[in-house]
């Protein structure tokens, strides 16, 4: 991906119209171009070259994009932070990274003077929308910087990215994306909606940078000159009226965020007409509640996809026109993806096992950490941890995560397969599922349950339920009610949380 050849040529078709829209402001695909130049040049200025690496702790506000796109005008390697992470957090990933220079903003419990002081390879500290002694201005830098396109030679092989998948204290996996790699997400998603993307095309991002979900935004807004209607964080009622008053074309988020949106009582209530398709990452454990979600835009293809940071996904996603959402699809022709059992052999159409990928999209392993990538990557197959099955078709299924398998007296069961039961219910928003321990069994399931507003449920009702979904051994032995179940930054069920 040339950032600086795309940047010139949406400027060039597009210069006054809208690449982002943030707060009802409008930022056009000029200013966007001038912008990124000109932080790019003031970078340059400052002393960075080539494979350095400049991270990125911001909000998902504007000067996050301008920040990934200048850095990648200039070879330079991002460091995207989830502004979630506290000082310790961002310290380890700091360290670990080797970063030169931290473009944020101040907050609460957060010290710049503490950074400077653990960090030595740390230079410089940008700061947005603010200005002190211990930082440089975000905005000082733009109108000081030329906003001519910089002369940079990028090589391919080079790093464009370190991914943080968590913000761990003890040893940060830093996920490798080179800059060949930046083009796999824009043409994934061309092969997987058929093309069905064009300058005239509006879209809606809730997710955040800092993961591969929401940076897919920004590629594609620059590779088929789309308008961003862009969402600090995403709220529920907000969204909806951002796809109202926008026109959205189309959109994608995680499962949790469709089950928010379908809760809302003034749901039924807008006007969804302008998606032409929308997508769910993350193996939907509630096909019933994607298709509900559907029947309040029925023109707009309905379509299920998977994969991970590591393979820059989306790897496998479900045909345009398809029916079958309990599948995640079939991956596009570069990429082979294939189940394995545990000792790396290939099992047939119906078989479960660990689902392995190979490809030229697939990272090029873990910063600093030879041993994760050797376990990881085994002869050119990226071992994703996740389990699944082919059917004769060729459509992937996947039914859960290693870690959510439960073994119950010799039964395996998984945790997704128990949540897909319980969404079943009508009165139940959202359902998780971990293994617990038993003396008897091994292991049983439990579930963690919101109920919808102004409706109650007894266990034994849910067990009566669930025997007409279930075989009586996948039945949770325990049920805990909740007001809300923990999120990660993207939005999914943090289970990590509930397992502790």
């Amino acid at each position: 991906m040339n950032v600086v050849n795309l940047l010139e040529s949406c400027a060039k078709e597009y210069g006054q119209s809208p690449a982002i829209v943030f707060r009802q402001a409008q930022i056009s695909f000029a200013q966007l171009r001038d912008k990124v130049f000109s932080l790019s040049q003031s970078l340059l200025k400052l002393g960075v070259k080539p494979r350095d690496k400049v991270a990125i702790y911001l909000p998902s506000w504007p000067e996050y994009i301008y920040s990934y796109l200048a850095t990648w005008s200039i070879g330079a390697c991002a460091v995207p932070l989830d502004f979630m992470l506290t000082e310790d957090e961002i310290v380890s990933c700091l360290a670990h990274s080797e970063a030169k220079i931290l473009i944020t903003k101040h907050k609460a419990n957060i010290s710049f003077t503490n950074l400077k002081a653990n960090l030595p390879p740390l230079k410089n500290i940008i700061s947005c929308q603010s200005k002190d002694e211990e930082s440089l201005s975000f905005e000082e830098l733009l109108a000081n910087g030329s906003n001519q396109p910089p002369k940079v030679e990028i090589k391919e092989k080079d790093h464009a990215i370190i991914f943080y998948t968590s913000g761990t204290t003890g040893k940060p996996k830093g996920v490798l994306i080179n800059y060949a790699q930046l083009d796999a997400p824009p043409k994934s998603m061309a092969f997987f909606v058929n093309s069905d993307l064009s300058a005239k095309d509006t879209t809606l991002c809730a997710l955040p940078f800092s993961h591969l979900g929401g940076l897919i935004y920004i590629q594609n807004m620059i590779t088929f000159s789309l308008t961003m209607v862009l969402m600090e964080r995403f709220v529920p009622l907000d969204f909806l009226k951002n796809v109202q008053n926008y026109k959205v074309n189309f959109f994608w988020i995680v499962p949790s965020m469709y089950y928010a949106l379908l809760q809302l009582k003034e749901f039924e209530t807008f006007d969804l007409s302008s998606l032409r398709w929308i997508v769910t990452f993350g193996a939907s454990s509630s096909p019933d509640a994607l298709r509900r979600f559907n029947q309040f835009c029925p023109r707009a293809s309905l379509l299920n996809g998977w994969g991970l940071t590591e393979t820059n996904a989306p790897t496998v996603v479900l045909p345009m026109g398809s029916k079958n959402i309990e599948s995640v699809g079939r991956p596009a022709p570069w990429m082979e993806v294939k189940v394995f059992s545990d000792n790396d052999q290939e099992k047939p159409a119906g078989q479960t096992g660990e689902v392995v990928v190979k490809s030229w999209v697939v990272c090029d392993g873990y910063f600093k950490d030879e041993k994760l990538t050797q376990e990881t990557i085994r002869n050119g197959w990226f071992h994703t941890g996740d389990l699944g099955k082919f059917d004769e078709q060729g459509f992937l299924y996947i039914v859960g995560r290693k870690k959510e398998m439960i073994k119950v007296g010799g039964e395996i069961v998984f945790e997704p397969e128990v949540e897909a039961g319980l969404q079943k219910h009508p009165d139940i928003a959202e359902a998780a599922v971990i293994g617990v321990a038993d003396k008897l069994r091994g292991e049983v399931p439990k579930a963690f349950l919101v109920v919808k507003e102004g409706k109650n449920i007894s266990e034994e009702d849910l067990r009566f339920f669930l025997r007409q979904h279930l075989a009586h051994f996948k039945i949770p032995h325990y049920f805990e009610f909740c007001t809300v179940l923990p999120k990660n930054r993207t939005g999914k069920i943090d289970k990590e949380r509930l397992r502790k």
